[in-house]
């Protein structure tokens, strides 16, 4: 909150209300799911219900894969073992049911109804506008179509709004995504479910924080106060609802194919001619190692044991260079030889990745919201990077409050 203050666009502007509120959320959720019983049980419950729906995908991603399909540690139906861990035969198709579910989700208004109590207590408790509050919401469950749900809104938005919605998007994760980082982690890290809906939620709070103090509201919001309806087109029968949601589904997975081979294509390319220039001064230097040496320190002050730093430093980095998914992969990894054993270590860098705070990302939301606003294009593009800044910050104020409340009697419940 220091580094946003500092950079603050105007500080005599800022809406102490929105922070403390939005502060407030935070560790209010935070502490129900930690220390209340309650909180542990609903907790458990969500991510026994995520684990159990993704199962289900199974069932289709075997008959298509076969063998491919099968999990490390699972076994297929004629008692066939797994090969090995293969993301687009094992984690990708669950993107593809997980966004088919969302779409009946919606078509039945079950979703409209969550994302409007969200709405309804951001708006009401933070004073903010209604349009910002229902899009940060939505950014809770769905990722950039969150802006369809204000598109009548976004031509008369003030700048201080847009970077809201922008900061929004980037600091949570759709669950449609989610659905592929439960099928990463699960195997390691069996409660990682309910830790990424956490995360999304408590990120959202944390959003409005960010933005408003990076970018304050300078003029007068027209939902000032109000709580908007969300604008949705909904399909003409659960079918087409079904077939829209996979259709969907499966243009995700393509994008984060496309994305992640051009991406690291790029960086390993990068990181060539970094390492060549290195060599010359007998150093070993990636673009990820540079930028991992900025993040020590705010590793240590999210409560990180010393010894844990660079790993996870280089896991952020990597988000912010590349995809959450690769850090994902990497956390995997290091969780299953033993490099990252401390439960809170685990838990901060969880909590931390869990949002689209990458450039890909920035591309996507600046590109994607400003063709539902052609007119607001040069506005929307100027936010960008304030407003990556921002969710990068929020990110880590949510990897900070789950690392303040967790504690080690909580392993038994929230780890296991």
């Amino acid at each position: 909150m220091f580094l946003a203050w500092i950079f603050s666009k105007n500080r005599k502007n800022l809406n102490w209300r929105a922070i403390f509120w939005g502060t407030l959320l935070q560790i209010l959720f935070a502490f129900f799911i930690f220390y209340f019983p309650w909180g542990a049980t609903l907790f458990s419950w969500i991510n026994s219900a995520v684990v159990k729906l993704l199962s289900f995908a199974s069932a289709g991603t075997y008959f298509v894969f076969g063998v491919l399909s099968i999990s490390p540690g699972q076994t297929g139906p004629a008692g066939e073992t797994s090969i090995g861990f293969i993301l687009a035969f094992q984690a990708l198709p669950l993107v593809i049911f997980f966004s088919a579910f969302m779409s009946l989700l919606y078509y039945f208004g079950i979703m409209q109804k969550i994302i409007k109590v969200f709405s309804y207590i951001f708006t009401k408790l933070m004073r903010v506008s209604g349009a910002e509050s229902l899009c940060t919401a939505s950014n809770i469950f769905v990722g950039i179509e969150s802006a369809f749900t204000v598109r009548p809104y976004i031509d008369k938005m003030t700048m201080s709004e847009l970077c809201t919605i922008l900061t929004a998007g980037m600091s949570t994760i759709a669950s449609t995504v989610m659905a592929l980082y439960v099928g990463i982690l699960k195997d390691v890290f069996p409660t990682i479910a309910g830790h990424l809906v956490s995360a999304s939620i408590l990120s959202a709070p944390a959003a409005i924080v960010m933005s408003k103090l990076l970018y304050p509201e300078d003029g007068k919001p027209l939902t000032l106060g109000k709580v908007v309806e969300a604008y949705y087109e909904k399909p003409k029968s659960w079918v087409e609802a079904v077939i829209i949601g996979s259709n969907e589904g499966v243009k995700l997975c393509v994008g984060i194919v496309a994305l992640l081979l051009s991406s690291l294509a790029l960086l390993s390319m990068l990181n060539w001619f970094v390492g060549v220039i290195g060599n010359l001064f007998g150093a070993n230097l990636s673009i990820e190692k540079i930028l991992s040496y900025f993040y020590y320190p705010i590793t240590f002050m999210l409560g990180i044991p010393v010894k844990d730093i660079p790993s996870v430093s280089i896991l952020l980095a990597e988000r912010n260079i590349v995809t959450e998914l690769v850090s994902y992969q990497h956390l995997n990894k290091l969780i299953s030889s033993g490099i990252l054993t401390d439960p809170r270590s685990i838990i901060i860098t969880v909590y931390s990745l869990c949002g689209f705070a990458h450039i890909a990302s920035l591309a996507i939301f600046v590109g994607g919201i400003s063709a539902l606003a052609p007119d607001r294009a040069r506005e929307i593009a100027s936010l960008g990077f304030r407003s990556l800044f921002a969710a990068v910050l929020a990110c880590l104020m949510t990897g900070a409050v789950a690392g303040a409340l967790f504690s080690p009697f909580q392993q038994r419940i929230l780890l296991r």
